[in-house]
């Protein structure tokens, strides 16, 4: 299974000019390898480019893109490490989401296709990362 954060689906649904054939791309090879996935966290970071659930449900099916559940084993890995990172002085907002994301990732193991490598490197190298 590959998890697919958010910022990679958000660059194919905005057409974004630097992003969006990269994206695209790697979507259509993770695709033909794995199932694709995403989980709530990520669910609700691609809300605010819908207007309703079930045209994000219908966008996503048309992907093929499947929600899993975030275990309770991985939302407390997310706790510990953002801790962990809040601790090292870690900048205190936005980031939260991210810690969900590869928490979900290394308990489930899951690859994650992402352009946001640094923090996933640094926080959950176990995690096999797709990324540009």
């Amino acid at each position: 299974m590959i998890l697919v954060d958010s910022n990679v689906l958000i660059d194919v649904i905005q057409d974004d000019p630097v992003w969006a054939d990269w994206s695209l791309r790697q979507l259509q090879l993770a695709r033909a390898k794995q199932k694709l996935a995403i989980n709530a966290v990520i669910l609700a970071e691609l809300a605010v480019n819908y207007r309703s659930p079930g045209e994000l449900k219908q966008r996503l099916d048309a992907v093929g893109v499947v929600t899993k559940a975030v275990p309770d084993e991985a939302a407390f890995l997310a706790g510990q490490t953002f801790l962990m990172y809040r601790r090292g002085r870690g900048v205190t907002s936005g980031v939260l989401p991210d810690f969900f994301i590869g928490a979900h990732a290394q308990v489930a193991g899951y690859t994650l296709l992402t352009r946001d490598v640094a923090r996933y490197k640094t926080y959950f190298p176990a995690v096999t990362l797709i990324h540009p």
